[in-house]
């Protein structure tokens, strides 16, 4: 039926929207870097929320819904290999080895 992509999470879906499609019984599942990409399913639609780039997507219809966990997948890719690893940055001292502060006073 259709896809509809939101560049913001204050634009969507429409109310219309969520009262056809976002209804009833759903599956809830996490994606990417602190599961900040979800996925939930309807009975025929789905909704992929980016919280990491702030990007909606709503798949309407059983065709289009089945591609939404492989656009969760790609995104998910997409951020992890984006994010840098968390403990790249390193002090002369961490460098340095178990050297104390007091070892490295100039003078």
């Amino acid at each position: 039926m259709g896809i509809f992509r939101y560049v913001d999470r204050y634009a969507a879906p429409t109310k219309e929207q969520r009262e056809r499609y976002l209804t009833g019984k759903s599956e809830e599942h996490h994606f990417g870097p602190d599961g900040r990409i979800v996925l939930i399913e309807y009975y025929e639609a789905a909704y992929l929320k980016d919280d990491i780039d702030d990007v909606r997507i709503l798949f309407t219809g059983f065709k289009d819904k089945l591609k939404a966990r492989d656009v969760a997948k790609q995104l998910a890719g997409h951020h992890e290999r984006r994010v840098p690893h968390k403990n790249l940055f390193r002090t002369g001292l961490q460098a340095d080895g178990d050297s104390k502060p007091e070892d490295h006073k100039p003078g």
